[in-house]
């Protein structure tokens, strides 16, 4: 029997083709699509981009100031878990401060990171409310889940967020 090159070059190429179009469509519309909607559903998100591999699910955030990215990420992690399984999620969320935010942090991170390697997490949301009132017009909060501390620091105008790792691993320290 002679098999004939052209019929088997397409059908090679119209399987490889419905292979990874049906792996595309699948990750469309059971990974990408159903997280990007429930995390643009939050209150206080801008925008979202998600990039999931098999070990891990990046999600860069636009939030707006007044955004509470401890409740938001609470939501995410109950949300997503039937979607998301085992793969670590790594948060980035975009830098909208300005030169006060930048100084306000400067001046609380030594406690904050103080209370972090003595495992004092209860004096960090002390710190934030002492900077907000120390300074007219900021809102300072801090939030914690079993992962990271989230630091919220706004003046109305730009604002900060901060996701700090509480193992020392992630953070780059040695325990």
């Amino acid at each position: 029997m002679k098999l004939r090159a052209l019929p088997v070059i397409i059908t090679a190429l119209v399987s490889v083709a419905v292979l990874f179009g049906g792996f595309f469509a699948y990750r469309q519309l059971t990974l990408y699509k159903p997280l990007m909607n429930m995390v643009t559903s939050y209150p206080g998100v801008n925008s979202a981009q998600i990039s999931i591999n098999q070990k891990e699910v990046d999600l860069k955030l636009d939030l707006k100031s007044n955004a509470d990215l401890g409740s938001i990420m609470e939501q995410f992690n109950k949300q997503s878990m039937p979607i998301v399984g085992a793969r670590k999620v790594k948060l980035e969320v975009q830098d909208h401060s300005d030169q006060q935010l930048n100084n306000i942090w400067e001046n609380a991170m030594f406690p904050v990171s103080q209370a972090m390697a003595n495992r004092q997490y209860t004096d960090i949301p002390k710190t934030m409310q002492q900077i907000a009132g120390k300074n007219s017009g900021i809102t300072a909060k801090a939030q914690m889940d079993d992962r990271n501390v989230y630091v919220s620091i706004s003046n109305g105008k730009a604002s900060k967020f901060l996701i700090l790792p509480l193992s020392a691993q992630a953070t780059g320290g040695n325990a």
